[in-house]
């Protein structure tokens, strides 16, 4: 029987209100960072559009990270990039223009979610690799701009997705347990 999508994520990136163990402050760090990976890569989708909506998901993504907005506000900001992009990828403007602002997106959707922080590094580093960017310099851009507080967890995600991690890593979607 398929996974259903629930039950792919990662658990560490669930917020307290909602029953996990991310913090609020731990959550706000991870949207100031997605908005960081997406802003990154925004001018490969500005030079083949002038639609502004890419850009107000990563402001934001910002506001919300600093109490400004409603996760309402942000979600209706996640969808209106996602439109951008499909609207972007129909026009025939690029893989790069259309993962920048996917990337765009997810950043701004990191305030319902926080997992989507990762996609937002994902999608920007697809972008970069569109444009013929080496994906070595997106990654050392993308960890070099991890919050303290978050680096271990986005990194061990980073791996788990990759197969990288260990097996407990990957089963569990989570850190590795403590050596007994």
């Amino acid at each position: 029987m398929p996974q259903c999508r629930a039950n792919l994520r990662d658990r560490r990136f669930v917020a307290v209100h909602r029953g996990g163990p991310l913090g609020l402050e731990e959550h706000r760090l991870l949207a100031l960072w997605a908005a960081a990976c997406a802003e990154s890569v925004l001018p490969l989708y500005e030079a083949a559009a002038s639609d502004g909506r890419p850009r107000n998901a990563i402001a934001l993504a910002r506001a919300w990270a600093h109490g400004g907005i409603s996760v309402g506000d942000a979600r209706a900001a996640s969808l209106a990039a996602h439109a951008a992009a499909r609207e972007a990828q129909a026009a025939g403007l690029g893989l790069a223009a259309v993962a920048a602002a996917r990337a765009a997106g997810h950043a701004v959707a990191t305030a319902h979610a926080a997992d989507h922080s990762l996609g937002a590094a994902l999608y920007a580093l697809k972008a970069a690799l569109a444009a013929g960017r080496v994906e070595a310099a997106e990654r050392a851009f993308q960890d070099e701009s991890l919050p303290e507080p978050v680096r271990a967890l986005v990194l061990s995600a980073r791996l788990a997705s990759e197969g990288s991690a260990p097996p407990d890593v990957r089963a569990e979607g989570g850190a590795p347990s403590p050596d007994p």
